[in-house]
């Protein structure tokens, strides 16, 4: 289960700011901090059955490690975000070829392979963005902290990415809530409902 606050970010110069707030870095672990560029590709059948069935699958490079990605089940309400996922390891080839043979371990992949049956997966959309990450302890909790700049690309154009992610490690929900809020509060951020995914079919469809 993955369980997050998303927020959108009104600018590049926000963005640094909370990076280098105090807020941000009095709760983090120094070892932790670090910035990654990642590579994304989402994909669907010809006919969108995965986003039909609020699922999605992605590729995504991560510096020197490449992972595959099933999620399902979404929901969110005012930038809290709720979904099942399950990563597995991949490799640069997926980027090309359809993933779907990766999931196949588990009831749940079993369900992505029954629904799609022999429909080949195809490149949905890319996303390219830096990350600047850290972990925190907050709270009793242990969370994420990820600020993503860069674009969502599809065949209709491009839109930007500038958005604050705050992921639950372990702990209570609410702390990644009393964090979110003390930030949005500062920084004036607005609870970001959609997904990047979401933005990008939004774009494709206009």
């Amino acid at each position: 289960m993955e369980l997050e606050m998303k927020y959108a970010v009104p600018g590049k110069d926000i963005c640094d700011a909370i990076w280098e707030d105090d807020l941000v870095r009095n709760f983090a672990d120094p070892s932790s901090m670090d910035k990654v560029v990642m590579k994304a590709v989402y994909f669907d059948t010809a006919d969108g059955k995965l986003s039909a069935n609020n699922m999605a699958v992605r590729v995504r490079y991560e510096g020197d490690s490449v992972f595959a990605t099933l999620k399902w089940n979404g929901s969110v309400s005012n930038g809290f975000h709720e979904r099942e996922e399950v990563n597995v390891p991949a490799s640069m080839e997926h980027f090309i070829s359809s993933p779907k043979d990766l999931f196949k371990e588990s009831e749940d992949d079993k369900v992505l392979l029954d629904l799609i049956g022999d429909d080949p997966l195809i490149n949905l959309l890319e996303m390219r963005y830096l990350r600047s990450r850290c972990r925190l302890t907050y709270g009793g909790s242990i969370m994420e902290l990820a600020i993503d700049t860069g674009s969502i690309i599809t065949d209709k154009g491009e839109v930007p990415i500038m958005e604050l992610e705050i992921e639950l490690y372990a702990g209570d929900p609410k702390d990644i809530q009393s964090l979110g809020d003390r930030l949005q509060e500062k920084y004036h951020l607005v609870p970001e409902n959609r997904s990047k995914l979401a933005r990008g079919l939004a774009l494709l469809r206009e």
